[in-house]
């Protein structure tokens, strides 16, 4: 990890070029390497030797920009994935099989809920839902001997509910499991959960990593920090793999062994693979980031500032309010006070009000997506939280007159121009 500040991090870590070496970070855009022995060959496929072996598993474009997310995080390792759902997927399975269980905030992101209550749950591993109102004893009962890990979002997508880093790091330890955090919303820029407890980070780079609307991706992140050895509860990391040739993963890779194991176990057996040409577009993103999510989270303010006094708005969530409810956590835990560039408001008048805003916008964009330059709206609970039930919606913070806008990095005046007009016909 290098000690420079977060903007300087954005353009100098990963990539750096040598004497009469371009200076841009290169792409690698190939799928194979030479080699000039055999031996050396067996040594990387016997996990002996460090390099690449196949694009499918790793390629030096995309480690570069691995190595830059890992340092703005304050991990040991990163590894880029082909999509966020991909992250996610990862961090769980990493260490889940069939049979166990982990624990989960209830208020996630659409997508990932059916990831969890679905598709996991065809594989064998059962997700428990909590909801941080619940105490702590109530929490606590919903952990046994066979759950792996609790998983929460930093800013919850789209609630905007701020996690409390403190209270469940605590819970998670407790049991002796790792916390798991979605940090997409935030970014490292603006919190940083590797210092407030958390173990592993993931991240849909799809959104304000990328910043642009141009490549899908995830990224999963080790801290490093968590004892996979201790008292064998993590035998997929501490026992012999019979894929290669019975390593243990933390007695070869030490504190490397989560992101070592999610590599070349899973990486290469699900062949999520981001492509070169997919992490030089990310590495531009991520060159502008630090600049990029203050402007939006400067944006967002003057936004919610705006509809929290206007007459056809009957609420606004944004943790950057002084009245918010999330108000003195994202003090705690964000940068500056920053709070990302997310708004969710109820429009007046319930859901065909909100249908009549949104089709009124002019300047803001209609997308099924989130967190780019651009500012955009969607309307969650008919988009990608639709396949939820009413007491998942419920969960996860979501109303009949609840919407989302995403504010982008234009002129405030204009944004504001745009939003007034178009509640003025709703």
């Amino acid at each position: 990890m290098s000690d420079f500040k977060d903007a300087t991090k954005c353009i100098q870590s990963g990539y750096v070029a040598g004497n009469g070496e371009l200076r841009t970070l290169p792409i690698y855009q190939g799928t194979t390497y030479r080699y000039d022995s055999s031996e050396h060959l067996a040594k990387l496929f016997d996990l002996e030797a460090p390099g690449h072996m196949y694009t499918r598993i790793s390629n030096p474009t995309v480690a570069f920009v691995e190595e830059k997310i890992a340092d703005l995080e304050g991990g040991i390792g990163a590894m880029c994935t082909s999509s966020g759902q991909a992250a996610s997927m990862v961090s769980v399975f990493n260490i889940c099989s069939a049979g166990q269980n982990f624990v989960c905030l209830n208020n996630l992101y659409g997508g990932t809920t059916n990831l969890f209550s679905v598709t996991l749950k065809r594989m064998g591993i059962e997700v428990r839902y909590v909801s941080e109102q619940m105490s702590d004893e109530e929490i606590s009962s919903f952990f046994d001997e066979n759950t792996r890990l609790v998983f929460a979002e930093t800013l919850a997508n789209p609630s905007l509910a701020v996690l409390d880093f403190e209270r469940f790091s605590s819970i998670a330890h407790s049991h002796g499991v790792p916390l798991i955090v979605d940090n997409t919303f935030a970014t490292p820029i603006l919190c940083r959960p590797f210092e407030h407890g958390a173990d592993i980070i993931i991240h849909s780079t799809t959104k304000y990593m990328d910043g642009h609307a141009t490549v899908v991706g995830g990224v999963v992140i080790d801290s490093g920090k968590f004892d996979w050895a201790k008292d064998g509860k993590y035998p997929e990391l501490s026992e012999p793999d019979p894929s290669y040739h019975g390593i243990s993963y933390t007695e070869q890779f030490k504190e490397a062994a989560y992101i070592i194991k999610a590599r070349v176990q899973l990486m290469r057996d699900l062949g999520i693979t981001p492509q070169p040409t997919a992490a030089f577009y990310l590495n531009l993103g991520l060159e502008t980031l630090a600049l990029r999510i203050r402007q939006h989270s400067h944006n967002a303010l003057r936004v919610a500032q705006f509809l929290k006094d206007h007459e056809k708005v009957s609420w606004v969530n944004y943790p950057g309010l002084a009245d918010d409810e999330y108000h003195e956590r994202s003090q705690r835990y964000f940068t500056d006070g920053l709070s990302s560039g997310v708004v969710a408001f109820g429009v007046a008048g319930g859901r065909e009000a909100a249908g009549r805003f949104m089709d009124s916008l002019k300047l803001t964009g209609i997308v099924v997506h989130v967190a780019d330059a651009r500012t955009s709206v969607l309307h969650p609970a008919s988009t990608t939280h639709r396949q939820l039930s009413d007491e998942q919606l419920k969960g996860a913070g979501i109303s009949a007159d609840f919407v989302r806008l995403s504010i982008g990095i234009e002129d405030a005046d204009d944004i504001l121009a745009d939003i007034s007009q178009a509640l003025d016909q709703a």
